[in-house]
């Protein structure tokens, strides 16, 4: 047990570092190659932020845990809204005024609603994850397309403005991209090896596991994101993160989990889990979307965010005992 524990702490702190370093390295490898900087920074940098999901669950199905893999997706999903957005918000109140914002919210809406269906009938099966993949693929292009459409975009200017202040040569930078995807690779076999040997231990389902302890690791790296753009005033770019990261874990997480390996699924998983997912979706809307102009989150309902987490997580444990 003590070793499982150990394996889960090491494996969560160098999925956080090596995450970061792939995400530079990355970035810095397609500045050098030509990309524009808004491919960067949708492509690049939305991947990069939810790399450490997509690498443990796939990970995780590979090695026969899927519960592992569907409770890390979902688990984030959970912990991106109710925790990270509601830290950020007590921090910073952000303000919500982007159009692009308004229509991802919407998407995220029916994309939540979806995954709910699948999991209606306790399956998630090989169709149901290629469905997924498709969706996001689709919505990839359809994103990109029009994004280099659009000209004077903030998110480009952004990107364009931290690659400049990167120096790193090309060959540094593919060395950071190497190293850090190797070491974010081993990380999330230790952190999927620990948190398997935890589940065991406390005689749960992997999947409670995912949700809580993994969940929370994996979504370090938005919550840093999150709060460093707030407190740089870049509203819009910290709900992005949330919104953005949900999708990809939506969408390409249990997309992948899903192909590797079909995945039965408890009752509880759609009456919790979805449930709590889906009304922290729609609480967006009342404390967020902005229907007269600008919304606002502010610390108030920041703090009811953090509540909807320890309440949720309290539910978790709670059934644990009964």
């Amino acid at each position: 047990m003590p070793l499982a524990f150990l394996a889960v702490i090491s494996g969560l702190a160098l999925i956080v570092w090596s995450a970061d370093r792939f995400v530079d390295g990355a970035a810095a490898t397609a500045r050098h190659l030509g990309m524009p900087p808004l491919l960067i920074g949708m492509v690049i940098l939305g991947f990069g932020t939810s790399a450490p999901e997509m690498v443990v669950s796939g990970l995780a199905a590979t090695q026969g845990n899927p519960g592992l893999a569907l409770g890390n997706a979902y688990g984030s999903n959970i912990t991106n809204i109710a925790l990270i957005l509601g830290v950020t918000a007590l921090i910073a109140p952000i303000t919500v005024q982007s159009q692009v914002l308004k229509k991802e919210l919407p998407l995220l809406t029916a994309i939540t609603a979806l995954s709910a269906y699948q999991i209606a009938d306790g399956h998630i099966s090989a169709t149901d994850a290629w469905i997924l993949l498709g969706i996001f693929g689709g919505l990839m292009a359809w994103t990109i397309f029009q994004g280099l459409k659009r000209r004077g975009d903030t998110l480009a200017d952004e990107t364009e403005q931290g690659l400049a202040d990167d120096t790193q040569s090309l060959p540094q930078a593919l060395f950071r991209l190497a190293s850090g995807l190797v070491v974010l690779v081993i990380a999330s076999r230790i952190l999927v090896w620990g948190a398997v040997a935890m589940a065991r231990a406390f005689g749960v389902n992997d999947m409670i596991i995912g949700l809580t302890i993994v969940a929370v690791g994996t979504s370090l790296p938005e919550l840093a994101s999150s709060v460093i753009a707030t407190r740089k005033g870049e509203h819009d770019i910290a709900l992005g993160n949330v919104l953005g990261s949900n999708l990809f874990n939506t969408l390409a997480v249990v997309g992948i989990a899903g192909a590797i390996h079909p995945m039965n699924v408890g009752p509880e998983v759609l009456t919790r889990d979805a449930l709590t997912m889906g009304a922290l979706t729609l609480s967006l809307f009342v404390i967020g979307y902005g229907f007269k102009g600008s919304g606002r989150v502010n610390r108030f309902e920041g703090a009811l965010l953090v509540a909807a987490y320890i309440g949720y997580n309290a539910w978790v444990a709670m059934e644990l005992f009964q």
